[in-house]
């Protein structure tokens, strides 16, 4: 029952109710990643606009969609990763944290964790 009411009343929780019931109708399941996130197109019409869609697991976190599934989710490649693999100067991925307790915040941020008192220099002044 709490599934059924988080499907209907929320977006960002994985899928709401129409989109279960356009991805049944016409979606095809293309793949999945190492987040669970599943990805679909709309079934082959030949001559027609091809739809690409994402379902999330969990939380509907754009930044969560590896970089082989962004450039066929944006129609940049035509088919879809088989097995993508990172490369030795490749990151981890790692989400977007806007907004989040861990988000970044620099020197002199008023959301910092320890804000700067008052005798806290702001600059060096410049001297001849």
């Amino acid at each position: 029952m709490k599934q059924f009411l988080l499907q209907f009343f929320t977006w960002w929780n994985g899928q709401t109710l129409g989109t279960r019931f356009y991805t049944w109708r016409k979606g095809e399941q293309v793949g999945s990643d190492e987040f669970g996130n599943r990805y679909y197109r709309t079934r082959g019409k030949p001559g027609s606009a091809e739809r690409r869609w994402v379902i999330y697991n969990g939380l509907a976190e754009p930044s969560k969609i590896p970089p082989g599934w962004h450039g066929w989710m944006h129609h940049r490649t035509a088919e879809p990763p088989a097995a993508y693999a990172i490369r030795e100067w490749e990151k981890p991925h790692q989400q977007n944290l806007t907004g989040s307790p861990a988000a970044y915040r620099p020197p002199g941020s008023i959301l910092r964790a320890r804000p700067k008192t008052p005798g806290d220099a702001d600059y060096e002044p410049w001297r001849p």
